[in-house]
């Protein structure tokens, strides 16, 4: 079985295709600057070095030919026909709480999603493109979807809940959903797995650090808490938004020092964060420069801020686990960045947390043990793949038709 995996931006199309045998990734790239002026087009395959081309790609419908067109290609294209796509598999963001699992995609999904735009305003309609250009292109491909949100509907009613009056929850539905569902379940999965455990006898706290960040609860193999919440703002500091804040501090902005609702918006998601403490970069890596090379004050503070975050969600999640046996690292931040992992393990021997500095300053591709042999906690890196898990989600609904 081959399944194409599709996560569609507001204005991008990342792709991969996946021969389920094998698990072998046969190409992979991605259509960027949809509807901009000059756009680029990214394929890679198996026997294809990646290449990068400037073009005119004026919707999503256009992308996702080119895509096609790609993967058929007489001279570099990984199939023979386009009937050799058995699923495709879509990353989707908001379903509010009608899902739990992967879902095939039908109307009521695709009304589920239009309902939840106003919760996902970026995401939702993007995703809905996504499935409308495949519509297009391959109507007769049966396509899959895998929520961000759906992992995180085991959480009990007292962690998702807001202190607000309850008509808020019932009639309005806000509450917190958290995101990066599809990661922490993927990671969960690998360490049991790497550790030769049953997932469902293990409390785990995934890290999932990016540019975008959060942090998730695992108990027994299900999400018990994540720190983000209504919208992915919520929760860490992260690369562009600003993560847990005062409530009363965008009141504030706006009734003192005169900035519109827009405004505010802008800054509390996308220049705030590491951007806005540093005053340098959202990329973690020239923090990471700045720090080891220059010194930077602003870098370092910045940088301190951060993990000082990400050790106050371990502990809270500790407390709220009643104890902790695998704590993972992920994301690309999570997974290339040592001295933030150094810097949040440190001291935090007292809940059983060793960190192996050597280990963790090795760079490898694979999952890595980074705890030393007497922690009580099993310190992991671990790659994430979230379009791999989408890919076996997607094969799995297959099957059942």
């Amino acid at each position: 079985m081959k399944i194409l995996v599709l996560n569609c931006g507001s204005s991008s199309i990342k792709y991969q295709l996946i021969d389920m045998e094998t698990k072998e990734l046969m190409a992979e790239g991605i259509a960027e600057k949809i509807g901009e002026d000059i756009a680029l087009f990214t394929y890679k395959s198996i026997k294809f070095t990646k290449k990068k081309r400037e073009m005119v790609i004026d919707n999503h419908e256009q992308g996702l030919q080119l895509i096609l067109e790609a993967l058929v290609d007489p001279t570099n294209g990984v199939l023979h026909s386009l009937e050799e796509i058995d699923g495709v598999g879509h990353r989707l963001v908001h379903a509010g709480e009608y899902y739990s699992d992967a879902v095939m995609v039908t109307d009521h999904v695709i009304d589920v999603m239009r309902e939840c735009i106003s919760l996902a305003p970026l995401h939702n309609p993007a995703n809905l493109k996504g499935i409308e250009a495949v519509l297009a292109s391959m109507p007769n491909c049966p396509q899959c979807g895998l929520f961000d949100t759906a992992y995180h509907q085991t959480m009990p009613a007292m962690a998702y809940l807001y202190p607000l009056p309850l008509d808020f929850y019932t009639t309005h539905k806000i509450r917190r959903y958290g995101f990066h569902g599809t990661s922490h379940k993927y990671v969960s999965l690998k360490a049991a797995e790497f550790l030769g455990l049953d997932i469902g006898k293990l409390k785990i706290i995934s890290c999932h650090l990016g540019n975008g960040a959060s942090i998730t609860a695992i108990k027994n193999g299900k999400s018990i808490d994540t720190s983000m919440g209504l919208t992915p703002l919520e929760g860490l500091m992260m690369g562009t938004r600003c993560g847990d804040i005062d409530p009363a501090i965008p009141i504030h902005m706006q009734q003192q020092l005169g900035m519109s609702v827009d405004e505010v918006n802008s800054i509390l998601n996308k220049k705030s964060g590491m951007l806005g403490l540093s005053h340098i970069s959202n990329d973690m890596r020239e923090i990471e420069e700045e720090i080891l090379v220059r010194n930077n004050p602003k870098a370092i503070i910045a940088h301190d801020v951060y993990c000082y975050r990400i050790k106050k969600y371990i502990g809270a999640y500790f407390a709220a686990l009643n104890g902790l046996d695998v704590l993972i690292f992920t994301g690309g931040v999570g997974e290339r960045m040592p001295i933030l992992r150094e810097q949040v393990c440190r001291d935090m021997d007292s809940i059983g947390i060793k960190l192996n500095v050597e280990e963790n300053s090795k760079f490898t591709d694979d999952i890595q043990l980074l705890s030393t042999p007497d922690s009580k906690v099993t310190v992991l890196k671990i790659p994430t793949n979230e379009e791999l898990m989408i890919a076996l989600e997607t094969e799995h609904l297959l099957k059942q038709v």
